[in-house]
C-alpha cells in the first residue's frame, strides 16, 4: 500500500557532512586527557557495537560470501583504522582547518591512485586542478611552520616542526581514505550495507584496539566529559557521517562522495574558531582556498569521465 521512501543521495550526502564536520571538534575535546589511538579505537567500537543488531538480522548473507570478498572487506577495514588512527593524532600537532582541508584530499589521491595503478590518462584539466591544489599544500605547509601546536608538547618531533608533522599525518589519513572509498566502492556491489558496515568498522575497531594495546596506551579512567565526546564521536561523525556516505557509494561514484566531503573543512573550520577560538595564519588559509579550488576542479573533471 505505501511505498519505502527512499532519500535522494544528494540529501544523505548532505547530512554525512554535516555530521563529520562535528568530528574534529570532539576529538579537540576528547584529547585534553584520552590519546588520540584510543579515541579512534573507542569511535568505532561504538558505531560497530550500535550497528551489531542490524547484521543480526542479515547474519545468513555473510555466509555466502567468497574469500576473495573477505579479504576486500578485511582491507577496507585496515585502511579505515589507519585513516583514523593517522588524522586523529594528527589533530595533536596542527590546525583544525590544515588537518581537515588536507584529509580531504581524496579526490587528488582518487585521480592519482587511478592513474599510476589503473592506467587512467591525466587529462590537462586534472593536471590542472593537481597543480593548483599542490600548490595550496605548499603554502599550508610554509604558514603552519611558524605555528605552535594547538595542544601542549613537543615543538619539533624527529627534528621536524610539530605542525608539519600534524599536516603529513593529515595526507596519510587521506591517502587512506582513498584507498577506502575504492575499495568500498567495489565492495557494496557485492556485500549487503549493514554486513558491509559491520565488517568494516568492526575490523578497523579491532586493529585500532591491538594498536592501542601494543603501544600500552591508556584507555580507561577517563572523566565523565571525556566519555560524553567519546560517545558523540560515535554516534554523530561516525554512525551517522560515515554510514551515509557508505550508503551513497552504492548510488554514486566514488568521486562524487569524496567531492561532497569538500564541504567538512569548512564545517569544521567555522566551529574551531567558534568553540575553540582557533584562527589558522593567514597564508594557511590561503592555502586551504586553493587546496579546495583545485579539488573541486579535480571533481567536477572526474565526474565527467
Amino acid at each position: 500500500m505505501f511505498r519505502r521512501w527512499t532519500p535522494p543521495p544528494w540529501i544523505v550526502l548532505i547530512v554525512g557532512v554535516l555530521a563529520v564536520s562535528t568530528a574534529s571538534l570532539f576529538i579537540r575535546y576528547a584529547q585534553q586527557e584520552a590519546p588520540s589511538p584510543s579515541i579512534a579505537a573507542y569511535r568505532l567500537t561504538l558505531a560497530t557495537m550500535i550497528l551489531a543488531p542490524w547484521f543480526w538480522k542479515h547474519r545468513a548473507d555473510w555466509r555466502a560470501f567468497s574469500r576473495n570478498t573477505w579479504s576486500w572487506a578485511l582491507l577496507s577495514g585496515a585502511l579505515l583504522a589507519l585513516h583514523f588512527l593517522s588524522w586523529i593524532t594528527s589533530l595533536e600537532f596542527t590546525t583544525v582547518a590544515s588537518s581537515v582541508v588536507l584529509v580531504t584530499t581524496t579526490p587528488l589521491w582518487v585521480a592519482l591512485f587511478s592513474f599510476f595503478l589503473l592506467g587512467e590518462r591525466l587529462s590537462r584539466p586534472l593536471l590542472l586542478g593537481l597543480t593548483v591544489a599542490f600548490a595550496g599544500g605548499v603554502l599550508m605547509a610554509l604558514g603552519d611552520m611558524g605555528s605552535p601546536p594547538p595542544l601542549a608538547g613537543p615543538t619539533h618531533i624527529l627534528g621536524l616542526p610539530a605542525v608539519l608533522v600534524g599536516d603529513l599525518l593529515a595526507l596519510v589519513g587521506a591517502w587512506a581514505a582513498a584507498g577506502y572509498l575504492m575499495v568500498g566502492r567495489h565492495l557494496r556491489k557485492r556485500m549487503p550495507f549493514p554486513v558491509y558496515l559491520f565488517v568494516v568498522y568492526g575490523t578497523a575497531a579491532v586493529l585500532s584496539w591491538t594498536f592501542v594495546g601494543l603501544r600500552d596506551l591508556p584507555w580507561k579512567g577517563f572523566s565523565p566529559s571525556t566519555y560524553l565526546w567519546l560517545v558523540l564521536l560515535g554516534l554523530v561523525p561516525q554512525l551517522i557521517g560515515h554510514s551515509s556516505f557508505n550508503w551513497a557509494l552504492r548510488h554514486l561514484p566514488t568521486t562524487a562522495v569524496a567531492a561532497h566531503l569538500l564541504g567538512e573543512p569548512v564545517g569544521s573550520t567555522l566551529l574551531a574558531l567558534v568553540f575553540l577560538g582557533e584562527k589558522p595564519p593567514a597564508l594557511s588559509l590561503t592555502g586551504a582556498v586553493l587546496v579546495l579550488i583545485g579539488l573541486v576542479r579535480i571533481a567536477q573533471h572526474l565526474e565527467t569521465e
